[in-house]
């Protein structure tokens, strides 16, 4: 009787189990919440405060930069003025000495498309020999580097590897002071880093870094070997390349500087596109209008810029512009000041003919100006 009761219940359990696994299959809305298996965790879990999914997100793209200089012109060491020395082993050793012997520096980088473009600091690969790219997955490999606008300190290399991870640039106009920021890198070498803080100011400019800025300041943590790497957002998206710190010491003090993510993509098209930065020019000598210099020249107003000086046969030149000249608008934009002017000069397209509305012997004009090409930093020291 038991054995008969025990064959009865195996075989329904059998038909249930069976059951199971079919609706589980094909239908498996209709099996009971108590009986589902646990999803699979792709959310934040329950109850724990973080930000380990952006983490997860950006954190395969931000590469460790080792760039290395062959060190040929490095002073003698005194070991090899020893006659002696040289007597058993003449130049031959001292030779190989030197080709070996290099100078290395660390830095960081974003990978921003799986074809493998970089973004990085300009000084993190200023004259470097050679440039080698550390992944977060372990693979190390050779960068190319493609070209480099030092008076934005960006610089684009690329890898050749398969199944690369990327990072997406995070929309500009998201950005808003308070917002929670990470910033990525490998501070002091020590290896892969995220610190948190906030975004503490947009637009920060006149800070002495750049030709051209607009930084996004933060006060996450960014060390020197962070220069180069990536801040993002909590979704995990690019907002900028950490590029500088205000430091008395060396470290971080809370006062952090990235180049935006806008200005970061202005840069990154034009070197993969043409392999160098345009920028529009006019070949003046600006300077911001004071009170001092306001109540001298009796102005109605603080707002625009004096030209102190023109370069001769430059666009301005070529458009009437005179020094002493003020300048309240370009291209019916109110100028406020001569870093605003440089910033909107140069986003101009060279060729382009823009109206300048000027104050001169105390009346107002309206001349244009044909936009010129932007001179490389190093043709400003160029003499004739």
């Amino acid at each position: 009787m038991l054995k008969k009761l025990w064959l009865t219940f195996a075989q329904a359990l059998t038909v249930l189990l069976a059951l199971y696994f079919i609706t589980e299959v094909l239908r498996p809305e209709w099996v009971p919440n108590w009986l589902q298996k646990p999803a699979h965790q792709t959310a934040q879990p329950e109850g724990v405060a973080g930000y380990r999914l952006a983490v997860d997100k950006a954190m395969p793209a931000v590469v460790n930069i080792f760039t290395s200089k062959r060190a040929n012109n490095m002073p003698k060491h005194p070991f090899f003025e020893d006659p002696e020395i040289r007597k058993f082993f003449g130049d031959e050793l001292e030779e190989q000495f030197e080709e070996q012997e290099q100078a290395s520096s660390l830095g960081s980088g974003v990978i921003v498309n799986s074809d493998g473009l970089i973004v990085t600091n300009q000084h993190v690969v200023e004259a470097a020999d050679e440039i080698e790219v550390s992944l977060n997955d372990g693979r190390t490999t050779k960068a190319e580097l493609v070209g480099t606008d030092p008076e934005t300190d960006l610089a684009v290399l690329r890898i050749k590897l398969d199944k690369l991870p990327s990072l997406k640039f995070a929309a500009e106009e998201t950005v808003r002071v308070g917002d929670v920021v990470l910033a990525m890198g490998n501070p002091f070498g020590v290896g892969q880093t995220v610190t948190m803080g906030i975004v503490s100011a947009l637009g920060r400019n006149h800070v002495g870094i750049n030709t051209f800025e607009n930084f996004i300041q933060t006060d996450a943590a960014i060390n020197p070997g962070n220069s180069g790497g990536a801040l993002v957002d909590t979704a995990g998206n690019l907002l900028g390349i950490n590029t500088a710190i205000y430091s008395r010491s060396g470290g971080s003090l809370g006062i952090g500087f990235a180049i935006p993510a806008k200005t970061v993509q202005g840069v990154l098209n034009q070197i993969v596109r043409t392999g160098t930065v345009t920028r529009g020019y006019i070949g003046v000598e600006q300077q911001n209008i004071t009170e001092e210099l306001a109540s001298a020249f009796d102005l109605p107003q603080k707002d625009g810029v004096i030209i102190a000086g023109i370069v001769k046969d430059g666009p301005a030149d070529k458009a009437g512009l005179k020094v002493g000249d003020i300048l309240l608008k370009l291209d019916d934009k109110n100028i406020t000041d001569t870093t605003q002017m440089l910033n909107q000069i140069a986003a101009y397209a060279p060729g382009e003919k823009k109206s300048v509305e000027l104050l001169r012997d105390g009346k107002q004009e309206t001349v244009t100006i044909e936009i010129g090409v932007r001179p490389k930093p190093g043709d400003f020291l160029k003499r004739p």
